[in-house]
């Protein structure tokens, strides 16, 4: 199997920390940010992350913000809100700016494994369909 690559974006140190050993443990790729801007600049120069997990309360650019921006310079990229300050408000906007899924925090680490695999099925998906599109073009141009 392909190995996941996760960015974790929490402005709380010691969670990602322990966060990065459990999800390592699973086999998956762990990056980390501790800001939204730090994830940005970390998705601008790694070009390989499959799932972003999120906090959607951090100071500066909170998640809803970093979620527009993921969004808007890396679609493919899936995003996981994850929060201790859950609203239904604020997960109603993050899954219309095109959230994968939302969860509190704490979450159970299972759930947490088991949202990021759909979320990196999803992405293979996405990434098919365009590919094979481009297939399509190519042999409707050459008259195939």
């Amino acid at each position: 199997m392909v190995q996941v690559t996760v960015m974790l974006v929490d402005d709380e140190v010691p969670f990602v920390d322990a966060m990065t050993k459990r999800l390592s443990k699973r086999n998956l790729r762990i990056l980390s940010a501790h800001s939204g801007q730090e994830a940005l600049e970390k998705l601008g120069s790694e070009g390989s992350v499959d799932v972003v997990i999120l906090d959607v309360k951090m100071p500066g650019m909170d998640g809803i913000e970093t979620l527009r921006e993921i969004k808007k310079a890396y679609p493919l990229v899936e995003v996981i809100m994850l929060t201790g300050h859950a609203t239904v408000e604020t997960g109603i906007e993050g899954m219309k700016l095109g959230a994968f899924d939302y969860l509190m925090k704490p979450c159970d680490i299972d759930q947490l494994m088991m949202k990021v695999q759909e979320a990196k099925s999803r992405k293979d998906q996405h990434q098919q369909k365009i590919i094979q599109a481009r297939v399509n073009k190519i042999a409707l141009t050459r008259g195939d």
